[in-house]
């Protein structure tokens, strides 16, 4: 092996927005498009939503303005505007800003003068307006580099600041702001800070109150209780408990939504347990205890420090740097507001102890099944016949960036997983072959999940048995065939997800893969096409007789393909659950006895593929209706099967 050469020319110094383009990783998390919540190009918004939100927190503007128009964002607040001086300095020198001072900002999210430095240099253009006392201050940016650098004007705008964007679509490729993600990111803001007004794109979001109304918003279906609203210094909870498994969480440090947890959700948890243990003086298990709780808690401290640039785990001890530690401050508040709750509401802590007693009595009967299940799970040599593990599980650091992009393909048939599994990243990218269709599993308790080897081989592979926090990858997506057997396992598996594991779902774990339906060439190009509509353009684009392939199965395409449509360029739809689509209703409705309706359903809106294939081939009404008809009862004995 030749040696490689080393000397004073490989060394380099990058200036920041250099860095920023070459380690976006470091900054923002992950890249994406739009797909996921926490994708990158939510961050952005979110760094610059951050900074109006502490502006509001020190008692400056209770308003905000958030539009998005095509790939253009701006947001306007009406706080106290950039000292005029230092707006360029502010978003365009790392490491600059007022909250190294907690006089200005004593508990504020953006804390290492960073946020907005990553969104200009990340950004195709970057606009920044601050308007103080009747003078207005402007700077325009290209991907980092000052473009433009106005003189102070006189104005008659109020005091605020203003930020536009545009991402740059080298760096986010593919990228589309969703709706759904932009407001249960805005939603959030406005729990946390009730007197805030945000404005988005016509609508206005605002709560009067906070986490409660965070929680009637997240749950499905009615509590088995009143909401439990405790709030205090620096401290705000809401909690209550369903008849789900699992324990679901949402957990917020000075607006921050930590979607990973940290030492303030721990110390929640464990007080949680610790306080109900002494109410009832029983010695019961702490996972009895919180077995489908719901809660929502809020800490604000000074100092925050996270484990990473995109604050979604505290790693904090501390309530502020050599003070009360955080397991004190939280065990402390929820000892006595919730001990004192519980004397008042006798109601409510008689269906809280059924509810555990509940959960009690299910753990023990599942204790034995569970035992032979894990015997059978390493009888079946899981690693080596269903699971073909990714590389970065074989790492024990916790913050190895590549585990935010690892991926469990769930798929079905040997020839779908043998194509994945030799296009995939064996560094992120796993695979778990399903032998055959799942057993529908609604209305069934979670005994089902141990007594069937496909569903506890697959509990394994994740390793969720004892909760969320074992989950060994962040993204699971289930890959099955353009057909209606494939669309029946992908209902089926959802329904398992759903039913047992829906913290699963709404933490945004789960997506679908969208693969090519067509292949579209020539001699000269080969276009994949997506859609009827994309098929459509790519013959008008080709011309005359282009070769056309239909993909009814994963299988068919080859592995050299196949590596496209899993890499970089990968199109995942999320499955998430809206708050007028209750979990319950739906699994009702798709996989329980309600036949007649769901057939209606099937027939009123099946888009079949003869309806679609050559656009030479004329049909008639009859002809379609004939067809519709004839595969929507095709589909419905599938689905009843």
């Amino acid at each position: 092996m030749s040696e490689v050469k080393y000397d004073e020319e490989h060394i380099r110094t990058l200036d920041w927005k250099e860095h920023i383009r070459l380690r976006p990783g470091m900054y923002i998390g992950k890249l994406g498009d739009g797909s996921s919540f926490d994708d990158g190009i939510y961050i952005l918004l979110k760094e610059v939503l951050d900074n109006c939100i502490d502006e509001y927190v020190m008692g400056h503007g209770k308003k905000v303005e958030v539009k998005i128009e095509g790939d253009t964002v701006s947001v306007r607040d009406y706080g106290r505007g950039i000292p005029l001086g230092k707006v360029v300095d502010v978003v365009s020198k790392i490491n600059t800003g007022a909250k190294y001072d907690s006089k200005a900002f004593k508990k504020s999210v953006g804390l290492n003068g960073v946020g907005t430095k990553a969104v200009n240099a990340l950004s195709k253009t970057f606009r920044v307006e601050s308007v103080r006392d009747g003078r207005i201050k402007r700077a325009f940016f290209d991907m980092g580099h000052l473009v433009k650098d106005e003189k102070e004007q006189k104005t008659d705008q109020p005091n605020g600041t203003f930020v536009e964007f545009v991402p740059d679509e080298s760096m986010f490729k593919h990228f589309q702001y969703r709706d759904v993600h932009v407001e249960r990111l805005l939603w959030n803001y406005c729990y946390l800070n009730t007197g805030l007004s945000i404005h988005y794109n016509g609508q206005r979001f605002q709560s009067k109150n906070g986490l409660l109304d965070l929680l009637v918003t997240k749950m499905d279906g009615e509590p088995l209780y009143p909401i439990i609203h405790l709030k205090g210094d620096d401290i705000e909870v809401a909690l209550t408990h369903a008849n789900h498994y699992g324990e679901e969480y949402y957990s917020f440090v000075n607006g921050q939504h930590t979607t990973q947890g940290g030492t303030h959700q721990g110390a929640f948890r464990e007080a949680v347990a610790k306080t109900i243990r002494d109410y009832y003086k029983k010695d019961w298990e702490a996972g009895d205890i919180r077995t489908g709780i719901v809660a929502a808690v809020s800490v604000k401290i000074i100092e925050p420090v996270f484990e990473s640039q995109t604050k979604t785990k505290l790693g904090s001890q501390e309530i502020e740097p050599g003070g009360q530690s955080m397991r004190s401050f939280i065990g402390d508040f929820i000892a006595r507001e919730l001990d004192n709750y519980l004397h008042k509401h006798p109601d409510v802590s008689q269906v809280l102890q059924e509810r555990i007693l509940q959960s009690e009595r299910e753990r023990k009967e599942l204790s034995g099944i569970r035992k032979l299940a894990r015997e059978r799970a390493k009888k079946s040599s899981l690693h080596n016949k269903k699971l073909r593990d990714c590389r970065v599980h074989l790492t024990d650091s916790k913050t190895d960036p590549r585990k935010q992009e690892s991926t469990l393909f769930i798929t079905e048939g040997d020839s779908a997983s043998g194509s994945i599994t030799k296009s995939r990243d064996v560094n992120t990218q796993a695979v778990f072959s399903l032998k055959g269709k799942p057993l529908n599993c609604h209305g069934l308790t979670k005994k089902v999940v141990y007594e069937n080897e496909e569903f506890n081989l697959i509990q394994a592979a994740l390793d969720i048995e004892d909760g969320m926090d074992g989950l060994r990858y962040n993204r699971i997506v289930v890959a099955t065939d353009a057909d209606v057997d494939g669309m029946h396992i992908r209902l089926l598996l959802l329904t398992f997800f759903l039913q047992f594991f829906p913290d699963l779902v709404k933490n945004d774990h789960l997506y679908i893969l969208q693969t090519p339906l067509f292949r579209v060439r020539n001699k000269k190009e080969t276009i994949y096409c997506y859609t009827d509509e994309e098929r459509q353009n790519a013959i008008h684009k080709l011309g005359k007789n282009p070769e056309i392939t239909r993909f009814k199965g994963l299988g068919e395409i080859s592995p050299d393909e196949f590596k496209h449509f899993i890499g970089p360029d990968i199109r995942l739809e999320p499955v998430m659950i809206t708050k007028d689509a209750g979990v319950q209703e739906l699994l009702d409705f798709f996989m329980g006895k309600n036949t007649p309706q769901r057939q209606e359903f099937i027939i009123n809106n099946l888009k079949v593929e003869k309806d679609v294939v050559k656009e030479e081939e004329p049909k008639t009404p009859l002809a379609a209706a004939v067809g519709r008809m004839r595969a929507a009862q095709s589909t419905i004995e599938e689905v009843e099967a």
